[in-house]
């Protein structure tokens, strides 16, 4: 009898040990995956460019969620923005690119994923739609330095952001000369306040776009999403609340789930700085249509 005992505590011992070792392996292996492919999950405040601020923000209740938030000077010297272009005419005018691609091609500091788009399927690593360079059509209205390439479905009436020649931003509000202008899906804050109604409760990867009361400052977020243990994503509600803290006063969604990607300028070279994740690969871009970029002069 106390033989056996004496064995299942010898046993236990080394199992407590095994577990521990795996732990800590584990532990290991996922500092050194956030260290080399992911944003450490620690609060961070940077001026980037003249007129930039990036904030990476952690929220730990009520899930853990990381939040990239760009605050732009739109009066700074030499920041001017850029909705991506059309390649094509007819139906299809836009080649898919990544948000790396995007700001590579037209040189351009910063850069998010733009509006919702199709044609769109994911099956799989291996069979998907859009690669690189195949030809897509943004879900909304859409225009690029006076070229209108997309008119939208007038019935679904989706939020747009009008950019003026001068950079003056404005929603909803179509100006008569149209001059560049990217849409969402919905709006997410209004006069300061977050839009009644909205989702609470799903959690996905975000991208937003919002300006405060007299357009000054543009505010650009991307919330990491659908990487347990590191960041959940964000609900609509959550999306404006973190807008509104921040000082927007209208704000719009942008596509999200693994579209959601944060792109800026190092050294030449494009640097992302959130943690996309396209065909649920942490790190992984994805091939969208149109895009919002940030010219800063530098």
């Amino acid at each position: 009898m106390k033989k056996r005992t004496r064995t299942c505590l010898v046993g236990g011992i080394l199992l407590a040990a095994v577990l521990f070792l795996c732990g800590a392996a584990l532990a290991i292996g996922g500092y050194l995956f956030n260290d080399t492919n992911r944003p450490a999950p620690i609060p961070t405040k940077q001026d980037l460019f003249a007129g930039v601020t990036y904030h990476r923000r952690v929220y730990y209740l009520p899930n853990m969620t990381i939040a990239h938030v760009l605050v732009i000077d739109t009066k700074e010297k030499g920041i001017s923005l850029l909705v991506t272009p059309p390649d094509n005419t007819g139906e299809k005018p836009l080649n898919a690119r990544t948000t790396s691609e995007f700001l590579r091609e037209f040189g351009v500091q910063i850069a998010v994923n733009g509006d919702g788009f199709s044609p769109w399927y994911s099956n799989g690593p291996l069979d998907y739609y859009p690669h690189s360079g195949d030809p897509v059509t943004p879900n909304g209205f859409a225009a690029s330095a006076k070229q209108i390439y997309s008119q939208g479905k007038e019935e679904e009436n989706r939020p747009t952001l009008y950019i003026s020649r001068r950079g003056a931003l404005s929603f909803n509000q179509r100006p008569g000369n149209v001059y560049s202008a990217i849409s969402g899906d919905r709006m997410l804050v209004l006069k300061g306040e977050p839009v009644a109604g909205l989702d609470s409760a799903t959690l996905e990867p975000r991208t937003a776009v919002g300006i405060n009361r007299n357009g000054r400052w543009l505010y650009l977020i991307v919330v990491d999403g659908r990487q347990p243990f590191y960041s959940q994503g964000a609900s609509f509600e959550t999306l404006a609340e973190i807008l509104v803290a921040y000082g927007a006063y209208q704000a719009m969604n942008l596509d999200g789930g693994g579209s959601s990607t944060m792109v800026i300028t190092v050294d030449g070279e494009p640097q992302v700085i959130n943690s996309p994740i396209d065909h649920y690969i942490p790190g992984t871009e994805r091939p969208v249509a149109n895009h919002l970029g940030v010219y800063t002069g530098e």
